[in-house]
């Protein structure tokens, strides 16, 4: 995720702001750039790489200016590049921008600019806005900054500076972060408070569409109309380190809770108007599409479970049938996969050692691969034929959860694309699987904000001394139980099994004693009959059921102990709202045994051997 950091002052401003990149150096970046106003130009510096590459050049931007921004940018729109590195400059060099987020609608607008004789010079979606701004601009760089908000769509933050008013910033958002940091005599604006938790504790949260003018000596508040909004500061007592985490006590708590950003972010511009997928960059024509005749997907872990989601995806929309192997396996075996074969390797890191070398696999023996990852430039990126990225941003925490979330969105828009383009799925069918995915990351949202976490939080405590859990699923939950068992065995070392829950006779059912505790993922499905068939089992045996169901579900209320609601939507779609209870019911557990949630034992964010 990029950060953001301004500053407007009397102090010489540029080692102020590189600073608080360095603070934001944890949200992960792949370039940085600074842009300070100093003799009435920008003096502008972009580097590609961490910022020790910045760092070695900051001697160029000599001087005395008291006012600039800066930026650490995680690709979305364009490759690691100083082109594409923020800060942008519109035609005229009188503005400079930095954005956070994506600008859905940045394809036309770019377009209408280009006819009208705007001149880009990067292939990013935030160039767009110094444009935007530079073509409102009448004497307020307030009301352009409003008037570009006002055509812009997406979910971004932005802050602007011109050097026709030099002791100005201005800055807008649009559900994505911003903060702003009071000062004697200067003041802040930032995407995080750790960029300049440093120099002041006092802070204002400006809400969406708030146009916030900072000076060094005040700070204002409007909405887009120009009327004011007053907002009352507030006194941070946070230590460094627990603002890097925004005041969540641990960083898997915080980005389980970044999951709908992370999910908007991944669908950002991969819906047309007329709600057909659009994917680029998988260097696949349409013919090539027609032509397939199977897929292979290859994963490791929490990736493996995403690819079981897209196995269901893809057969029920695409037709096409549809293998997912643990990549460490299918390496070492021969198998049946050549020309027409498609080959989905699925990798947040992009450098798990064992989804490359199947990767590499499935090339030399004739399929089409395409690397499904979080990470530009990564070395899946480059050894694939074709690239879906996820837009996850940095993840911290070793068990994965946001990055599951984007994962099994883009398994699902990618079913969707193969479907529609192979004429498996009507129009309408597919509009309307679009439109209920541009709902999800909103339902999330509200979700996690109505207090969900304190509910799991109560049923995870009662079962903090369990000696084993079981988790069941059918069809499309099957890998949510699946992940949430993972999540279980990894931060809370507790034995958790998983399995579907029609094989549950077959064996694990011998597992079951009185007050044993079962998770049982239960959401609306074309099975859920026989789910509750495999519950009143589980039921009979005395164990324990704590249920995931879909609001409104009140089949499960004799048989389970707890449930927990989640909201309802299309049971193909569901894994990206049921899994959510299951990673916070890992992380209670695990927080109530006195575990270290983020760093879990024996255990490390990316596998790089084998």
């Amino acid at each position: 995720m990029c950060g953001i950091i301004g500053y407007v002052g009397t102090r010489p401003c540029r080692d102020i702001l590189f600073r608080g990149l360095r603070k934001l150096e944890y949200r992960g970046y792949d370039s940085a750039g600074i842009s300070i106003i100093d003799g009435g130009r920008f003096k502008l510096l972009h580097s590609v790489g961490n910022l020790d590459n910045l760092e070695a050049r900051l001697s160029e931007l000599d001087g005395e200016g008291t006012v600039g921004i800066a930026h650490t940018r995680w690709a979305t729109h364009g490759r690691p590049s100083n082109e594409n590195a923020h800060p942008h400059t519109d035609c005229s060099g009188r503005f400079a921008i930095v954005l956070n987020g994506i600008v859905e609608n940045y394809l036309s607008l770019r377009s209408q600019l280009q006819q009208e004789g705007h001149e880009f010079t990067s292939e990013t979606d935030a160039e767009v806005v110094a444009h935007l701004i530079e073509r409102a601009y009448r004497g307020s760089l307030r009301d352009a900054v409003a008037e570009a908000f006002r055509q812009m769509e997406g979910h971004f933050t932005y802050c602007a500076v011109a050097v026709e008013e030099p002791e100005v910033i201005v800055a807008v958002r649009k559900e994505t972060p911003l903060v702003v940091g009071l000062g004697e005599g200067e003041n802040y604006v930032a995407s995080a408070i750790p960029a300049f938790l440093s120099e002041t504790r006092r802070v204002i949260f400006p809400e969406d569409a708030e146009v916030v003018v900072v000076t060094r000596d005040s700070v204002e508040i409007t909405s887009l109309a120009g009327d004011t909004v007053s907002r009352s500061p507030q006194i941070v007592d946070w230590d460094e380190e627990a603002a890097e985490k925004a005041g969540y006590e641990t960083f898997m708590l915080k980005e389980i809770h970044e999951q709908p950003v992370a999910l908007a972010d991944t669908l950002a511009e991969r819906v047309g108007p007329d709600g057909r997928v659009i994917l680029e960059g998988l260097g696949l024509s349409f013919e090539a599409l027609r032509s397939l005749r199977q897929v292979n997907i290859v994963a490791c872990g929490t990736s493996y479970h995403a690819g079981l989601v897209g196995k269901y995806a893809l057969e029920r929309w695409a037709r096409l049938p549809v293998e997912v192997e643990v990549a460490s396996e299918f390496r070492y075996r021969d198998p049946v996969i050549g020309p027409g074969s498609l080959c989905l390797a699925i990798s947040q890191s992009g450098e798990t050692a064992d989804t490359l070398a199947a990767m590499r696999l499935a090339r030399e023996a004739g399929a089409h691969v395409v690397a499904v990852t979080n990470i530009v430039g990564s070395q899946a990126t480059r050894e694939a034929h074709g690239v879906l990225f996820t837009r996850a941003g940095l993840e911290i925490g070793v068990a994965a959860t946001k990055t599951f979330l984007a994962q099994v969105m883009a398994m699902l828009l990618l079913a969707l694309y193969v479907g529609q383009e192979r004429g498996h799925l009507a129009t309408e069918d597919v509009r309307g699987f679009t439109e209920e995915l541009r709902r999800i990351p909103g339902l999330l949202r509200d979700y996690l904000e109505e207090g969900a976490a304190g509910r799991v939080e109560q049923v995870a405590r009662r079962h903090t001394n369990s000696r084993f859990f079981l988790c069941l699923g059918r069809n499309i939950s099957l890998p949510v139980a699946l992940e949430g068992a993972l999540k279980l065995k990894e931060i809370s070392y507790i034995p958790t099994d998983a399995y579907a829950a029609g094989e549950m006779k077959h064996g694990p059912i011998a597992l079951l004693e009185e007050g044993s505790p079962v998770l049982v993922v239960a959401t609306d499905s074309c099975v859920y009959d026989k789910l509750i068939s495999n519950v009143q089992e589980v039921k009979a045996r005395g164990a324990s059921v704590i249920a995931v169901a879909s609001e409104g579900n009140v089949g499960l209320t004799d048989m389970a102990e707890e449930i927990f609601y989640v909201p309802r939507t299309h049971e193909m779609l569901s894994p990206l709202l049921s899994v959510v209870p299951l990673q916070l019911f890992a992380y209670y557990v695990a927080k109530h045994k006195g575990e270290k949630v983020d760093q879990p034992r024996n255990l490390a964010k990316t596998v790089t051997v084998e």
